[in-house]
């Protein structure tokens, strides 16, 4: 299994009135996790397709350990699943290198001139291939 690894960083707008990151701000870290692997990484391995259109449709959160700002956070991210209209991602989130959170996410490749879903492609099922568990 091949994990992708990317260290995000917390902001002090992420912390709720207990000191510790509110639960909605994990999903733009695990939303910053995803943009690592799918735009930036993907593109560099020349696919471009996920910028022409990907929507989630499903979460799927534990929350294991409250994380507290400042902390050293990492999320490792691959593919638990691959279908022919959607895969899954999986998560796990590392605060100051212990597990504090494990995550899904069902995503959607997504026709925006089209306004509908649509399939992966060849490339973008070889990219996710490398990822899956």
């Amino acid at each position: 299994m091949s994990r992708f690894n990317t260290d995000v960083a917390l902001r002090w707008s992420d912390m709720d009135a207990f000191g510790h990151v509110n639960n909605t701000k994990f999903m733009t870290l695990l939303e910053e996790a995803r943009v690592a692997m799918m735009f930036t990484a993907a593109e560099d391995a020349g696919i471009p397709g996920f910028r022409e259109g990907v929507v989630v449709a499903r979460h799927e959160v534990d929350f294991l350990l409250p994380v507290v700002v400042p902390a050293d956070v990492r999320v490792e991210l691959w593919v638990d699943r691959i279908g022919n209209a959607s895969f899954t991602f999986a998560y796990e989130l590392f605060a100051n290198e212990k597990l504090a959170l494990r995550a899904k996410t069902v995503m959607v490749p997504f026709d925006t001139a089209e306004g509908r879903p649509r399939r992966l492609t060849g490339p973008e099922r070889e990219y996710l291939s490398r990822w899956e568990d």
